[in-house]
């Protein structure tokens, strides 16, 4: 039996909500599990991609293995049912960049633990899987919109559920995605941050992710240039994505801008603006990355509204 999953990529944080804020974005990863019939083969893993240095990437990044994020999530939901994986083999056809704040990671786990689920029959629900995946992960923020779709806020509980909603995301803004051309490992971009911040600085984050939930659900352009600002991580991250401040303060001058942030732990950057003059966003950040001689892929998106759908299922 063959399943395939296929997962959107994520984006998490968007200004001030660190560890609690994601959406989904219409790029994918697709995950397949199929069960062995030969004993003794064991778990076999494989990066499919159109890209050599995403392959190369993924080599480096993700384990191919035992200890892999992707075998890990399986096997938390297979012994949640007193079983222990067969013989398996897996392919993750990799399109989302690794290591660029795009959730690549979240995307094999979801897609691992999805399409294994469905060779069991299906005996985690939603909740389950969304505990499971987080508990892989670390953090819910890329996960859920992997799994759910969409705009939304969520928090891992202490007793390790997962308690989400979505948010509306308004039809008049778009998500214009800048990857470089260079990597920025999670852990690195988690090592400079303080492990107490000022008091002031966290209730300015707090006022500024009620802002931001007002601001979607009254789509108030207005506001959400305030909103978006953020004093938690971005400030303490910045040095690790060269020209980041630079775009930031040259698109401050657009009209259509909303803001400019930092995608997950970086190095993508994310910005939201109404749709017209598109064309000039991706000139402002092309021209001045090419003066730190960094290439960039530049697309403008939709939000993704599905989460990770299951393609096919072959018996």
């Amino acid at each position: 039996m063959k399943i395939s999953v296929k997962v959107p990529a994520t984006t998490a944080n968007i200004g001030p909500g660190f560890d609690c804020l994601g959406m989904a974005l219409p790029i994918y990863n697709t995950v397949t599990i199929e069960e062995t019939v030969l004993p003794g083969t064991g778990i076999e893993i494989n990066v499919i991609s159109e890209d050599d240095a995403v392959d190369e990437l993924s080599i480096e990044h993700l384990a191919l293995d035992e200890n892999s994020l992707i075998y890990k999530a399986v096997e938390l939901l297979y012994n949640s049912i007193g079983q222990t994986p067969s013989e398996l083999k897996i392919n993750i056809h990799s399109n989302i960049p690794i290591a660029r704040g795009l959730g690549s990671s979240a995307s094999v786990i979801v897609g691992g633990l999805i399409a294994a689920n469905e060779l069991l029959g299906r005996p985690a629900d939603e909740a389950a899987l969304l505990s499971i995946a987080t508990e892989v992960e670390g953090h819910p923020d890329n996960i859920t919109p992997a799994i759910v779709g969409g705009l939304v806020i969520s928090s891992q509980e202490e007793d390790c559920t997962v308690v989400y909603r979505k948010l509306n995301w308004p039809d008049e803004w778009t998500i214009t995605v800048c990857v470089p051309d260079y990597e920025l490992s999670t852990d690195i971009s988690r090592s400079v941050l303080p492990k107490e911040v000022p008091m002031a600085d966290a209730v300015f984050n707090a006022k500024r992710m009620a802002m931001f939930v007002e601001a979607i659900n009254t789509k108030d352009a207005e506001l959400m240039k305030l909103a978006l600002q953020d004093k938690l991580h971005q400030p303490y991250r910045m040095k690790l994505v060269p020209g980041l401040e630079k775009i930031m303060n040259n698109l401050k001058h657009e009209d259509n801008v909303l803001g400019c942030v930092l995608s997950g732990a970086g190095p993508s950057i994310l910005i939201i603006s109404h749709k017209n003059n598109i064309d000039k966003i991706h000139s402002i950040v092309k021209e001045t990355w090419a003066d730190l001689n960094v290439k960039a892929v530049i697309k403008t998106l939709d939000i993704e509204k599905n989460g990770a759908q299951v393609v096919n299922n072959e018996d």
